[in-house]
């Protein structure tokens, strides 16, 4: 347990799946207790060596679940985002390639600030590894999210 307690402190003991909080004294049978999900990208299983898969906290029945079907991580409800990018295809961008990728539209800069904190807030839980920051920048009467790795 002495791993499970690390990356949970690390995580701030949430899901990075659904973003809920997990448990750490529930069973690690019980779907909603802790499991450590690791994460292989073709970035690092390429690589000569690839070095160590990059481990998240999750819940046990969502770690079991995208085994199945592809992982979504949703935008978060209460941020007013227009035509808003895919979280995890965008991550794996910026991993692979750096640079910087538009996230989404916001019509005001409030709204604009806020989405960026809970976007790099939310991908520091994705891929503890990311190393990124957000930019809001005006354009065309709206703002832009901007993600650059």
């Amino acid at each position: 347990m002495a791993r499970m307690d690390v990356i949970g402190a690390r995580d701030g003991w949430r899901c990075w799946l659904c973003d809920e909080p997990v448990d750490p004294e529930m069973s690690v049978n019980d779907g909603r207790g802790p499991s450590i999900d690791s994460l292989i990208t073709d970035r690092r299983s390429k690589k000569k060596g690839g070095g160590p898969p990059v481990e998240r906290l999750a819940h046990r029945a969502c770690n079991t679940g995208k085994g199945k079907v592809k992982p979504v991580v949703p935008w978060a409800d209460h941020l007013f985002v227009i035509d808003p990018a895919v979280i995890l295809t965008s991550a794996d961008r910026l991993a692979r390639k750096g640079g910087r990728e538009v996230m989404a539209r916001c019509p005001d800069e409030h709204d604009a600030r806020e989405a960026a904190d809970w976007l790099v807030d939310r991908l520091s839980r994705l891929d503890p590894t990311l190393d990124v920051s957000a930019e809001v920048e005006p354009g065309g009467g709206q703002y832009l999210l901007i993600l650059r790795a």
